[in-house]
């Protein structure tokens, strides 16, 4: 099917995502990128983001060769970006090129956010701004990581961190959840959740899920999760206790902590918890203003703990969420 990009849509106030596309750049986070951030979306009604390529050379070969990239921007479209996602390559032994490391410290000097997929957090080290600071990388090269960027905070065993004007995303999968937990961050779950429809990917995994899960999928059919996810999902507003969870699914409240671990790398109480504040967000984006009322809906319980929740989770009070994506910012 072909894909429109969103990039005859700019207007002054569409936020700009540019890719840096550099040689030997795996495709797959390419595309999760283009996915995400430049399709043209009907059926939200707007733009939600500017979308371009760029290049430090007229022809990229990517990738083990898979395919040449031509006709992009060059680096200078680097320059205009409000998030700028940097090269991510398998051959994270090779330096960058000094040109790219360079577009990478203009934009962090200028307040530009940056974001690295999988083996990016390389890029983003080698520039110097990860100094101090928390990422991720993918597991396979984590201890490499820290071999070469000891100053940097490593976080080996989760899907992505956000730590403010910096985001990586531990592996290819792993950049999905970052690019949802950006339009999210920058759009609110309801837009959130239609791209990811749109994807037909799980619109909300938690940066903190760890990025190995002992078994992805289960030996047995009646191992799934999936008829108790969704029989809680339905019932959210209820009292609903692990305890619950396990005498719907048929097994010890043991046995079902085993399966939330090993299939969703999570426990069900912090799964419960992030789908309760998912569904407050939603109420909220809906024109909810009673926080009481979101609460008991989304079984938080009081807006007291909605409020602690949500800044905990969100970093956002309600009250700010609502003015930033309540129906009269639509």
């Amino acid at each position: 099917m072909a894909k429109e990009s969103s990039h005859a849509l700019r207007s002054a106030d569409v936020h700009r995502v540019v890719v840096i596309v550099d040689e030997n750049s795996n495709p797959f986070e390419l595309g999760c990128a283009t996915e995400v951030f430049g399709l043209r979306r009907p059926e939200i009604g707007r733009a939600l983001y500017d979308f371009r390529l760029c290049s430090p050379e007229p022809r990229t070969l990517m990738q083990d060769g898979f395919f040449t990239l031509t006709g992009v921007s060059d680096l200078a479209a680097a320059d205009t970006a409000d998030t700028l996602i940097v090269p991510n390559r398998p051959d994270v032994e090779v330096p960058r090129r000094p040109a790219v490391l360079d577009a990478v410290r203009r934009a962090h000097a200028r307040g530009a956010r940056l974001v690295g997929f999988c083996s990016g957090a390389f890029t983003l080290a080698e520039a110097g701004v990860l100094d101090g600071r928390r990422a991720t990388a993918h597991w396979q090269w984590a201890d490499s990581f820290r071999a070469r960027f000891p100053s940097v905070r490593l976080q080996s065993d989760v899907l992505f961190v956000d730590d403010g004007d910096i985001l990586t995303a531990a592996g290819s999968a792993a950049a999905l959840d970052l690019g949802l937990h950006v339009v999210r961050r920058d759009h609110g779950a309801e837009v959130a959740n239609s791209v990811s429809r749109r994807l037909v990917f799980a619109a909300h995994r938690d940066g903190g899920q760890r990025q190995f899960v002992e078994r992805p999928m289960p030996d047995l059919p009646d191992e799934s999760l999936a008829p108790v996810l969704a029989w809680a999902q339905e019932r959210l507003d209820s009292p609903l206790t692990v305890s619950a969870l396990a005498t719907r699914a048929a097994v010890s409240p043991a046995t079902l902590h085993r399966r939330f671990r090993a299939q969703l790398g999570t426990t069900p109480w912090t799964w419960l918890t992030g789908e309760r504040l998912a569904l407050a967000c939603r109420l909220i984006e809906q024109g909810e203003s009673r926080f009481e009322r979101v609460a008991r809906l989304s079984g938080l319980g009081t807006a007291a703990n909605l409020r602690i929740l949500m800044r905990r989770e969100a970093g956002i009070t309600p009250s700010a969420y609502m003015r930033r994506f309540g129906p009269e910012m639509k």
